[in-house]
């Protein structure tokens, strides 16, 4: 009688935990991205340590993941440490002949590394090792809506009204920053450093922001609007400051 074939581990989950990435290759980036998401993270994306601190600064991440290759990460660290109100644990993606030099950074505070090329499988344990107790779901201030517009930032997932919307990965980060930008006008930069932690050229955003529009303005009055020359926007046009 033929064995069974062996069960594979399940992957280990978030629980709705918010994480910065820092991240300067694209391909990269989009690998964390879509895959800590599909975990069930909530995702923050950057593609610079200075827009890192700035985003920490203005905001409270469960963990931060930063890419250890990066160009501006030792102008930072001569520049002394950051005085940042709450800092979260970091997890390194560095590669194996630099860790000698990472090795002082893991003795301060709740810190780990996997080493480049990274095992997804490793990455989502390390996470999961350091967040532990920190699960988030329930926390308020991180499921944003807009009049019938409402995300689930624990599932990912949004709906308008009553429909739900199927949306890329790309496009939930797309559609929250909107959303939370809720009559501010975002230029092209912006959108893209956001979605993506570095600017892509202009077909790129504007076809993410047409599929994204048809998802969630079909048959209902437009949330999602152009301001030619400036961006685009999200909101009811008929209560636009």
């Amino acid at each position: 009688m033929a064995a069974d074939p062996p069960v594979k581990p399940s992957l280990a989950r978030g629980a709705g935990q918010y994480v910065l990435i820092l991240a300067g290759e694209p391909d990269t980036a989009e690998l964390l991205a879509t895959t800590l998401e599909l975990a069930g993270y909530r995702i923050g994306l950057t593609g610079t340590a200075a827009d890192a601190l700035a985003r920490l600064d203005a905001d409270r991440f469960d963990l931060l993941v930063v890419d250890t290759t990066l160009p501006d990460l030792p102008g930072i660290a001569r520049a002394g440490r950051p005085v940042i109100a709450h800092r979260p644990p970091v997890l390194y993606l560095t590669p194996y002949d630099s860790l000698g030099s990472l090795l002082p950074e893991l003795g301060l505070g709740e810190k780990d590394y996997v080493t480049k090329p990274f095992r997804v499988a490793e990455v989502l344990a390390r996470m999961q090792v350091l967040l532990r107790g920190t699960a988030a779901p329930g926390r308020p201030g991180h499921s944003p809506c807009y009049d019938d517009l409402v995300l689930d930032d624990t599932l990912c997932r949004a709906w308008r009204g009553t429909r739900a919307l199927d949306l890329t990965p790309a496009e939930y980060r797309l559609l929250r920053h909107l959303l939370v930008n809720a009559h501010r006008v975002l230029s092209k930069e912006q959108i893209s450093r956001y979605v993506w932690g570095d600017f892509r050229g202009d077909n790129a955003i504007e076809q993410l922001l047409s599929r994204l529009r048809r998802k969630v303005d079909r048959d209902m009055p437009p949330l999602i609007h152009t301001r030619r020359g400036f961006g685009y926007w999200l909101g009811r046009s008929d209560v636009e400051d």
